[in-house]
This record gives C-alpha cells, structure tokens and sequence, in this order.
C-alpha cells in the first residue's frame, strides 16, 4: 500500500511540474511592446496585422513561436508585415489586448473586423515543423487580404 501511495505522489508532483514547465520559465524576456497600441492605431485598416501575445515567463516554445513567425513574415512579405510583441502583463497593453478580445497566449492576424487565431498551429509546429507554421502563417495573411 506504502509503494502505490508512493507511486501516486511521485505522478501527480512530475505531472504538476511538468504542466507549469511548457510554458513558465523565470527568465523575463525584454518587452518591446510598450508602443504596441500606438502602432496598431497609426496603420492603416485596410492591412493585415500581426499580433503575438505572451506572459513575461515564456518557454522555449513560445520564443519560438515568436521567432519562427518574424522570420516567416519577413521571408514571405518584406517589411509589409511585422509581428508586434505585445506583453500580457504590460498595463499599457491593456486596451488593444480588450479592442482584440485576447484571453492568453494568442498569435493573431487581423485586417479590420477580420481576425484569424493560429495560436494552436504556432505552438504544434515552430519547434519541430517551422515550413509548416510558415505555410499556414502565407495562407492566413492571403486569406485577410
């Protein structure tokens, strides 16, 4: 009975540390977002967006994430496009982050009343399958033009 209560407490502490590991390591990334509402307002309406929302603790994955959808836009659209970093956890973010009805960790697009949600497919595929997040990325804007 000792050896099963054992078992049980060993899977349930891996289980928790292993669900606050996927995304919430304790290195703050620099935020570059404070002027993140600014710029959303000064473009015009009739381009397409690119929104990246995130915490201040971030993993590996959601750097790359990030990473993988800078490097797309800019291989695909030149300076047409660029992915704003928007911090969850900044106060001044606060209205575009309610404007966006964001609730987390989002990777949006967006062309006027129009926004696209690809947060799933950036996180099943940056790390291990980036042609394939940049694929859905061309489609996604193609789609909001």
């Amino acid at each position: 009975m000792k050896k099963v209560i054992s078992v049980l407490c060993f899977v349930f502490v891996v289980g928790i540390l292993a669900s606050n590991a996927q995304c919430c390591n304790k290195t703050a990334i620099a935020d570059n977002s404070t002027n993140a509402l600014a710029l959303a307002e000064e473009e015009s309406e009739s381009a397409v967006k690119a929104y990246y929302f995130h915490t201040s603790r971030r993993c590996v994955t959601c750097n790359t994430v990030e990473k993988v959808t800078i490097e797309s836009l800019k291989e695909l659209y030149g300076d047409k496009i660029q992915l704003k970093s928007v911090n969850l956890d900044n106060k001044e973010n606060e209205e575009l982050i309610k404007n966006l009805e964001v609730g987390g960790q989002s990777l949006l697009f967006v062309n006027g009343s129009k926004k696209v949600d690809i947060t799933t497919d950036g996180f099943m595929n940056a790390v291990r399958n980036p042609d394939k997040l940049k694929a859905k990325i061309k489609e996604t804007v193609e789609s909001l033009k």
